[in-house]
């Protein structure tokens, strides 16, 4: 009884931190203002979704900075227009839009920076996007973000 007791809960160890895994993801962009994924999959599991973005680049964020908006995909070029009119102080997002769901800061190249995206703010049936809100990025670096099944 003793060994499968201890069985189980190794078991139940092992499994947790893929379960955790799944709740964290690393997005990279580059010099060439480009992400390396198109899409993103929020497990529903997850009560938070932490998301790293990494700048694998070597330009400075005065010149090739990026940053990552999740947003609506109907909202996407609204929340655009506005963060540039926010400009660089407010790393190109208006200060408390309700239409922005997470952002994270502007970075450079070699930096990263992490944001917890609140899965209860990801519905089903609803189309996200994730963005680049540097001026002249978002028309190339953009994706889909979807609430798993």
């Amino acid at each position: 009884m003793k060994k499968i007791l201890a069985a189980l809960a190794l078991s139940a160890c092992a499994a947790a931190p893929a379960f955790a895994a799944g709740c964290a993801l690393t997005v990279e962009a580059n010099d060439m203002m480009q992400f390396n994924t198109k899409s993103i999959t929020v497990p529903k599991e997850c009560k938070s979704f932490s998301l790293t973005l990494k700048h694998t680049g070597k330009m400075p964020k005065t010149a090739m900075g990026h940053n990552l908006v999740v947003t609506t995909a109907a909202d996407l070029t609204a929340v655009n227009a506005d963060g540039m009119k926010a400009g660089a102080a407010a790393d190109y997002v208006k200060k408390d839009d309700a239409r922005v769901i997470s952002h994270t800061k502007v970075i450079g190249g070699g930096e990263s920076t992490t944001i917890e995206i609140p899965v209860a703010k990801i519905k089903a049936g609803t189309d996200y996007s994730f963005f680049c809100s540097f001026p002249g990025h978002a028309g190339i670096m953009k994706g889909a973000l979807k609430l798993g099944v």
